[in-house]
């Protein structure tokens, strides 16, 4: 028997609901997973360390772990009307951004690459400081007025007034608006050296277990509710809802588009190295 898929994902909803059915056995022939969870800013790291065999990350940071992993066409998280958030305590325009403090998640997260994007269109003479916190602390910095704006993903979205706070600008209708393609967040990827045999299995079964999941969506919610950190249930299916789509089951020629775009606009922009050719090959 050969030893389990050592898989790191994060303890959000849409990634819970994504890998309950293959994470719990359910998927027939799929291959065993030890499961290790962590927020994708620290999963990030742990691609670029090569620490795992299979991990969620941001798109961001393909470039700088495509030489040992290989990006799978399913399982991660793209789509529409659903990208990182700019928000201030009082009303304000882009232009007021110029030279401020924002607080971003992580400086290789596919959010802060929106948002550098964004800013070198919307805001004359670029944005001041940036500082990176916990997603969870950026709300309540922008609150007590540490920060000037913040940079928020995930549940934010829907909880933001909550604080109090103003939505300045939406990086993903920016990015929809220039580019008509959907927004680029989170990927599954996958040590080449595996082989491709098993880079097929893996792709497979997290195909099958998003599909499963949809099948039957209350045979995940345990699992969901378990790791959502005491989120409100109607926050979590929204969650879901907005993020796990049918890019997540194949990404299809529009995701591949997607993440083309937002990487070689990136590169040209220097904020990543420039992919190779046939770097996003699965096999």
């Amino acid at each position: 028997m050969s030893d389990p898929i050592k898989i790191a994902y994060s303890p959000c909803p849409n990634d819970t609901f994504v890998f309950d059915a293959w994470a719990h056995g359910r998927v027939p022939g799929a291959p065993e997973l030890d499961v290790t969870f962590a927020d994708i800013d620290l999963t990030n790291g742990m691609a670029e360390r090569g620490e795992f065999d299979v991990l969620k990350v941001s798109y961001a940071v393909l470039p700088w772990v495509l030489d040992e992993y290989a990006l799978l066409p399913c399982g991660g998280a793209l789509g529409r009307g659903c990208g990182p958030l700019v928000l201030t305590r009082e009303a304000a325009r882009p232009a007021d951004l110029a030279g401020k403090t924002v607080a971003v998640p992580s400086e290789r997260s596919t959010a802060y690459l929106l948002f550098r994007l964004w800013a070198a269109a919307e805001v004359p003479g670029g944005v001041g400081e940036v500082v990176v916190l916990p997603f969870h602390e950026i709300m309540p910095a922008v609150r007590d007025g540490k920060v000037d704006a913040g940079l928020v993903i995930h549940e934010a979205r829907f909880t933001y007034q909550n604080y109090g706070l103003t939505r300045l600008a939406d990086m993903g209708e920016h990015w929809e608006d220039t580019t008509t393609l959907p927004i680029p967040l989170g990927a599954i990827i996958a040590k080449r050296s595996l082989g491709e045999e098993t880079l097929r299995e893996l792709a497979r079964a997290a195909s099958t277990s998003v599909r499963m999941a949809w099948d039957d969506p209350e045979a995940s919610r345990p699992y969901v509710l378990a790791h959502a950190q005491e989120m409100d249930p109607a926050v979590a299916d929204a969650h879901i809802g907005l993020y796990v789509n049918e890019f997540t089951a194949d990404l299809g020629e529009a995701g591949y588009a997607a993440v083309r775009g937002l990487l070689t606009r990136a590169a040209a922009e220097g904020l990543v190295p420039p992919l190779g050719p046939g770097a996003l090959g699965f096999v």
